[in-house]
């Protein structure tokens, strides 16, 4: 017996669905890389707004120091700091680039800088 439907079918293939999922499980990777990138960069902030209270340079980088110490981050230094004065506040700056190895030759560069007045 044959059954004439009047609706076609309607969804995604099976195909579609496996390119959906291999483009969302690269999206995932490269989030998965990224977020502990981030969320370093958020504690070097925390760091240097700690820090930039201190009065002179060496104080500021023995504090950002012992920071470093406590949440355990190794992109940048005490050293790498830029502290400079503007009238009677210290201004701490840094500037870092993080690369990820995402295939073959190809890196994902991140460019992180802050300026803490």
């Amino acid at each position: 017996m044959k059954r004439s439907s009047k609706a076609g079918q309607s969804g995604i293939s099976f195909f579609s669905l496996v390119f959906v999922m291999v483009v969302l499980a690269a999206l995932g990777v490269v989030v998965a890389q990224v977020v502990p990138t981030a969320i370093e960069y958020q504690s070097i902030v925390k760091a240097v707004n700690r820090a930039k209270d201190n009065n002179t340079p060496a104080e500021i980088r023995t504090a950002f120091s012992r920071s470093a110490d406590i949440d355990d981050f190794k992109s940048i230094a005490a050293k790498d700091l830029v502290i400079t004065k503007e009238g009677d506040r210290n201004v701490v700056s840094f500037a870092y680039d993080k690369e990820i190895h995402m295939f073959g030759p190809a890196f994902l560069l991140l460019k992180y800088a802050y300026s803490a007045k």
